[in-house]
């Protein structure tokens, strides 16, 4: 029964003051009325008026009425005295159940909690009582319980939203779907046989609407399961089309990494790869890999602090899987040697630079080798000559020209002359890409080197790298003569120091320029610092040059330490030999006794079977 009900029962019976009551106090009052017991406070009762039903003049009857029957049969006062009769006992019992003022707030709080409490002790006697009085059936219950926020809603528009649909109903139905609601509206019924506390219906209502959802992804679930695998698949298949290939050389700095994808300088094209990847792939600076990157899409706008597209993925290391490449070793536990193969200079005939290595400096796998040439003696030209030598002689040698701090013409000038790879700076870039060039090739060279391979990296020139490093690193407080800080000649010595011959296969020869004669004081002591560290010394002769006598070569001061280890045992004594009879002249008449000789015969080899046919007689001849 819903509140409006209840009230016009209340009406029905005669009590007043009933008004404003919640339907849990209406209802302990009409069952109060209904067993005789006194009235709550504030609710008076009158006798009915004529003509209303037997049930409503039972359910008035009261304590005060029963001690006489005088009293009831006495006629009405008028209304009007009724109404003040009401109004001056209603201020009365407000006046002595008014508490004092500093307490109505806690003796209101602690009345509505006792009110509470006591509605949810005696919920079951309510409802069992009123059912007796309204002499209805107690129906099994098979419906929810519902809120009453939609019945004060009801109450408090004045309509009723079940109406219209009883009135559809069939008569038969009607006296069911009235007793149903009668006992859903009434309190602390609990559904489905489970006490469940209370919830908002707005909470309720959307739980109901999340069922309802839910239990419509079951039925598609179990209608549709494969579409729903076909879409999975479709959005994994859709992240592949999105994966773009990349490639490049990883340069690891302190607490991240980089892909170069446009060379061995930093780039707007780079790949950005955290130190977690680097650590679960086992990447090492140098490396060559190839992966992915998520494609950005059109409308995207990169954030301003994300510059660089993040690595998703790497496909291989080297050319090698990333299980392989886990299993390959540390360049700085691999054994060093001295060079025993040798790494032919002689081409053709007319190519007389690398005849006269052979001769005077021999150049074998694993090689660190000087190459000390005042300006204008032809050190490019002769760095060209050895590379072109080493890609037609050994073309298993994997080939790298580093370039550092040089003219951007001779840069042309050396990718378009020499088979391999050139990497360059030139000298209109700041000296941090000359040392950032630098250490990334020489990490690119033993990444190769750990595989097995030959590698030969030829660099010009060692004195402008030691300058690049001494303007770009943190001075240390100790300058040595010349304005060269002491910290920034270790850089150049590890470079250098790398070369080496590795015992069970693989090498890396390393050939630098020097600059000597140039008038400044720091080359020179960038030169005597490297000048014990090699193991080879080709010496170029600014008095050759100057008289255009090329290759510029100084005989007697170019030479190799256990050149025996890469020299045929054959040929061996006719080089002591040569250098015996040309170890006392001039350098302009060493070269002029050996290089015209040179050039009458077609090889090295006939060179060295006419001397032995002569007997020296000719080079002795040619002395005097």
């Amino acid at each position: 029964m819903k509140l409006p009900e209840l009230k016009e029962l209340a009406k029905q019976m005669g009590l007043r003051g009933v008004s404003t009551m919640r339907k849990g106090a209406l209802l302990a009052t009409l069952q109060a009325a209904r067993n005789g017991e006194t009235a709550p406070a504030g609710v008076t009762v009158r006798a009915p008026k004529p003509g209303k039903s037997d049930t409503s003049a039972e359910s008035v009857k009261n304590p005060a009425a029963e001690q006489t029957d005088a009293a009831v049969e006495q006629p009405a006062p008028p209304a009007s005295a009724v109404r003040a009769q009401d109004a001056s006992a209603k201020s009365k019992k407000i006046a002595v159940d008014a508490p004092k003022p500093e307490s109505n707030m806690e003796m209101h709080v602690t009345a509505r909690r006792v009110r509470k409490r006591r509605g949810d002790e005696d919920t079951d006697a309510q409802q069992s009582s009123l059912l007796d009085s309204l002499n209805l059936d107690e129906q099994p219950k098979r419906r929810a319980h519902r809120g009453e926020g939609a019945e004060q809603r009801a109450a408090r528009h004045g309509h009723d939203d079940a109406a219209p649909r009883r009135r559809r109903m069939p008569a038969h139905q009607t006296e069911n779907v009235d007793l149903d609601e009668i006992l859903d509206s009434l309190p602390g019924v609990p559904s489905h046989g489970h006490d469940e506390p209370q919830q908002p219906e707005n909470r309720r209502g959307r739980a109901e609407r999340g069922n309802d959802r839910s239990n419509r992804n079951d039925r598609g679930n179990r209608r549709g399961r494969g579409r729903d695998n076909e879409n999975r698949h479709d959005d994994v298949n859709g992240h592949r089309d999105d994966l773009v290939p990349v490639a490049g050389i990883v340069d690891v700095l302190d607490s991240y990494a980089f892909i170069r994808t446009s060379g061995y300088l930093p780039g707007p094209n780079d790949v950005y790869v955290s130190m977690g990847q680097i650590k679960k792939y086992g990447l090492r600076k140098g490396d060559a890999v190839k992966g992915s990157i998520r494609a950005p899409h059109e409308g995207d706008r990169r954030n301003q602090r994300q510059k660089f597209v993040p690595l998703q993925s790497i496909d291989s290391i080297n050319g090698m899987s990333v299980e392989e490449a886990a299993r390959r070793p540390q360049f700085s536990k691999l054994t060093p040697l001295y060079p025993n193969e040798r790494l032919k200079m002689e081409t053709t005939a007319n190519r007389l630079t690398g005849r006269l290595i052979d001769i005077v400096s021999p150049i074998g796998k694993g090689q660190r080798g000087l190459i000390v040439s005042p300006p204008k003696a032809g050190k490019t030209i002769t760095l060209q000559n050895i590379a072109n030598a080493i890609a037609t002689n050994n073309p298993e040698v994997y080939l790298m020209v580093v370039l550092v701090d040089e003219r951007p013409e001779e840069v042309t000038d050396m990718e378009r002359t020499v088979q391999g790879e050139v990497i360059s700076s030139t000298f209109d870039r700041p000296a941090a890409d000359h040392t950032t060039v630098a250490e990334l090739a020489i990490e690119r060279a033993k990444r190769l080197v750990e595989l097995g391979q030959d590698v030969v990296v030829l660099l010009d020139s060692m004195t402008r790298l030691a300058r690049a490093y001494n303007i770009a690193a943190p001075a240390s407080g100790r300058i040595l003569s010349g304005g060269v800080d002491a910290q920034a000649l270790y850089p150049p010595k590890k470079f250098f120091g790398a070369a080496r011959n590795i015992e069970n296969g693989g090498s890396l020869t390393i050939i630098s320029s020097a600059l000597v004669e140039t008038g400044s004081k720091m080359d020179e002591v960038i030169f005597e610092e490297f000048k014990g560290t090699g193991n080879m010394e080709l010496r170029l002769s600014r008095e050759l040059a100057d008289k255009r006598m090329f290759p510029a070569v100084d005989i007697n001061a170019s030479g190799t330490r256990r050149e025996e280890l890469i020299t045929d045992p054959q040929i061996l004594p006719i080089i002591y030999r040569l250098r015996r009879l040309l170890g006392g002249l001039e350098p302009e008449q060493a070269y002029q006794t050996l290089v015209p000789r040179l050039k009458k015969t077609m090889t090295n080899r006939d060179f060295f079977s006419a001397i032995v046919q002569q007997g020296g007689n000719s080079l002795g001849n040619a002395n005097s």
